[in-house]
Parts: structure tokens; C-alpha cells; sequence
């Protein structure tokens, strides 16, 4: 692997998406969790669901401004990074961003406010419907997000003329075959990391003191949140893999670690592949397996990597990125597995387990933003080396910034997103440890 200044950009890009999508899929799911919550705190079990609405509140608005925030310099490595990118795919970059923002700031604006400090000034079902605005708001740029990604990966409703897209159909750009699999995959990792981030806490409050009746609740509904998404997310990876190999054999011969086309496909469980000498070191799998993950040419051969040698993905990456999010996906099906039987045996209540199991509850919350974040990798890295497939490579793109700013900038970044998580994950443990301290009553805020 050559460490270039073009590397090391790459890795800051995706470090500050990477941190921008895991606040924002947090503030996501949890925005339709607390309209949830306000629904319940509605009615006659108001002093039992209205404090958990309270304390999630407090975590959701934590997670929403660290997301607004890193935005920035999402944008800016956007302009900075990749200078000659927008420009040539303003036709549909230009209209998605610009809806993105004003739909961000509209949302911060009109009804965050509201929802974070008006609620003792609304009647409730008007604040109940100001919490499912903000979550329809948070979704709305969600989704905006994700027709501009899946676009460039399969860019349909669009042609390539004179250096850079023209649009033929915003129909076409917003069916595109990726934007489903792709808003199916982001919705159930937001659900299961959400859920995972619930039943961590809660089993960390269970270290230190006895959970109420309320708390016991919100564990199972994290627990069956977390299920249904866990279901929706492994339908959505099955789908995916199935569009991949239609719309991007290179990057399914890359999850696959496939060098040769025509060869006996394996389905690798692990392997050290080698893109100088296109083999697998070290591999274990099963043989004659996988045949309908790889894309095919047009008399039904199976494609590998050597079908782009010189332009494919970084494979290393690639591979085990697929792999690590698998792994995290299995151990959250047992975190979810070990919240049923709680359930069944011991009513939602993670203070019957022992301390030990416990505390591994309580880490089992990172496997969320590790489920998220190897994902992204695996889609993001396996276009490589195009920003938007098969036209636009990231190296006639790249700014050519110098190898030794390139690694300063990538070292200033980790530090600053290094304290960022730190912060959050001491301010959430503060939160649990001591709960919601009630403040201003006189001026109404929640």
C-alpha cells in the first residue's frame, strides 16, 4: 500500500463522514423513539414514561448538535478535498445539497426548540406532534442524503456529457436500483444502534442502583425496536449484495476477494488477499459458494478483479470491512437474544444478570456506531477508485494537497473527533449515573 497524500485525505474524508453519520443516525432513531415515549407519557402512565422521555431527550439533543456540527467540515473537505467534484456533478448535486441544507436549518430552526423547551408551555398532543415533526425532519435529510450517495454509485437519470452529468430525469435519480437497499440498510442500522445504545445504558444505571418501572419498560422496547430492526437490517444486507452484484461486480469481486474470473467462487470467512499478487493468503471458507453475490457478463461468467487490474478497489479494505460488519451484526442478534430471554425470565430487568454480564451490556453500545461504521467502509471503498462509479475517479478530483499537510490535517481531525467521542460518552455515563435534574421549571422548558 503506498501512504500517499492522496490516501491520507481519503482516510480524513471518511473519518469526518464516518463521525457525522454515526451522531446523525443516533439523533435519527432516537427522534422516532421519543415520539414514541411522548405518545405513551400522553396518556394515564404519564409519571412513568414521562421521565424516560426526559432523559432520552437530553441524548438525543447531544447526538443532533454533534451531528449539525460536524456537518461543517463535512462540507468543507467536500470543497477543499475534491475541488473539481461538484462542479461536475452540479446538475444533481447542487438541488440535493441545497434541499439538505434548507431542510436541516428549517427543522433546527422551526421545530427543535420547541420540542427541547416548549413542552410545558404546549398542550401535550401539540408538543407530541412537534416531536414527530422533528423526526420526520431529521428523516426528510436523511433521505436527501441518501438519493445523492446511492446516485453516484449506480448514477441512472443522468448523462455523461462534456466533463460532467447532465440530468434527463429526477424520476430516474430517485428510483435508482441502490437508494433502497441503501435507506433499508441506514433505517435498520439507526434502529439497532439506537436500541444497542438503550440497553447499554440501562444495564450500566443497573450497575449502580435498581431500575424503576419506567426504565424496565424503555429496556423492552429497545429490545423489541431493536428485533424488528435487526430483522429489517439482515433482509436489506441480502438485498444489497444482490444489487451489487448487478449494478457493481467489482465491488462484489472486492467483498468477495474474487481475482479471477471463471475460477470456483469461495465464500471467505477470512482470508489476507494480496492485490500486488491478485491470490488469497491464509484463506478459510467454503468452496463452490457464492455464486449469486458476484456479478456476471453477458454469457453468464462469473466477473473477478482481473477484469480492472489496475483500477480496482482496495480489496484488504474492502473484505474486511464486509466481515467486521457482519461480525458486529451477529453480536448484536445475541445482545437482542440475551434482552429476550431477560424478558421471558426476569421482566426487562438487566439487574437480575450478573455484574459481569452487566458491564459487557453496557460496551455492547459501540457495537452500533462499529455495525454503521464498517458498513460505510464497504460501500464507500469498494467504488474506489471512483467517486461517481465508473466516470469520475478520485485521483482527477483530488486537490493534490502535499503528503506532509495531508497528514497533519488527517492528525488534527482524530484528535478533535477523538474528544468529541470521549465528551459524549462521559456526558451520557454523568447522565445515566445521576439522572435528569429538573432546571427552570418557572420558564417551561422540558
Amino acid at each position: 500500500m503506498t501512504y500517499s497524500a492522496l490516501w491520507f485525505s481519503q482516510i480524513q474524508f471518511f473519518g469526518s463522514l464516518g463521525f457525522m453519520a454515526v451522531f446523525f443516525t443516533i439523533s435519527l432513531g432516537l427522534s422516532w423513539v421519543l415520539f414514541y415515549l411522548r405518545l405513551r407519557a400522553m396518556g394515564e402512565q404519564h409519571l412513568l414514561w414521562l421521565p424516560v422521555y426526559r432523559f432520552w431527550v437530553r441524548i438525543f439533543a447531544l447526538a443532533f448538535l454533534l451531528s449539525f456540527a460536524s456537518s461543517m467540515p463535512v462540507l468543507i473537505q467536500l470543497g477543499s478535498l475534491w475541488p473539481s467534484l461538484l462542479p461536475k456533478i452540479q446538475a444533481v448535486s447542487s438541488p440535493l445539497l441545497a434541499v439538505t441544507l434548507l431542510g436541516a436549518l428549517v427543522f433546527k430552526a422551526a421545530f427543535l426548540g420547541l420540542m427541547l423547551f416548549g413542552q410545558r408551555q404546549l398542550a401535550e398532543w401539540v408538543h407530541a406532534a412537534i416531536v414527530l415533526l422533528v423526526a420526520l425532519g431529521n428523516s426528510f435529510v436523511a433521505f436527501c442524503l441518501l438519493v445523492f450517495v446511492s446516485w453516484m454509485h449506480t448514477p441512472l437519470g443522468t448523462e455523461w456529457l462534456e466533463d460532467r452529468y447532465v440530468l434527463n430525469s429526477w424520476a430516474q435519480v430517485l428510483s435508482n436500483p441502490s437508494l433502497l437497499w441503501y435507506s433499508l440498510l441506514f433505517i435498520g442500522s439507526s434502529f439497532v444502534m439506537v436500541a444497542l445504545l438503550m440497553m447499554a445504558v440501562l444495564a450500566q444505571q443497573s450497575i449502580r442502583r435498581p431500575l424503576g418501572e419506567g426504565e424496565r419498560r424503555a429496556f423492552k422496547t429497545a429490545v423489541y425496536i431493536g428485533s424488528a430492526a435487526w430483522a429489517l437490517l439482515l433482509m436489506a444486507f441480502i438485498g444489497n449484495g444482490k444489487m451489487v452484484a448487478d449494478y457493481q461486480p467489482i465491488k462484489a469481486a472486492a467483498a468477495m476477494a474474487y481475482w479471477q474470473s471463471g475460477s470456483v467462487p469461495q465464500w471467505l470467512w477470512m482470508a489476507w488477499p494480496s492485490s500486488t499478487e491478485m491470490i488469497n493468503h491464509m484463506s478459510l471458507g467454503i468452496a463452490n459458494v457464492g455464486h449469486s453475490w458476484l456479478g456476471h457478463d453477458a454469457e453468464g461468467g462469473l466477473l473477478g478483479l482481473d477484469q480492472v487490474v489496475g483500477m480496482s478497489p482496495p480489496v484488504f479494505v474492502v473484505f474486511w470491512s464486509l466481515r467486521f460488519a457482519m461480525l458486529a451484526g451477529v453480536l448484536s442478534f445475541f445482545v437482542l437474544f440475551k434482552g429476550w430471554r431477560l424478558g421471558m425470565l426476569r421482566h426487562y430487568d438487566p439487574s437480575a444478570l450478573s455484574l459481569t454480564k452487566r458491564k459487557t451490556m453496557a460496551l455492547s453500545g459501540f457495537l452500533g456506531p462499529v455495525l454503521l461504521l464498517c458498513g460505510m467502509a464497504y460501500q464507500l471503498f469498494g467504488v474506489m477508485p471512483f467517486v461517481v462509479n465508473q466516470t469520475i475517479t478520485i485521483n482527477e478530483v483530488f486537490a493534490q494537497h502535499s503528503l506532509e499537510k495531508s497528514v497533519l490535517s488527517l492528525f488534527a481531525y482524530t484528535v478533535v473527533y477523538a474528544l468529541f467521542v470521549f465528551g459524549f460518552v462521559a456526558l451520557v455515563r454523568y447522565t445515566a449515573r445521576y439522572g435528569v435534574v429538573s432546571v427552570a421549571r418557572r420558564r417551561g422548558r422540558a
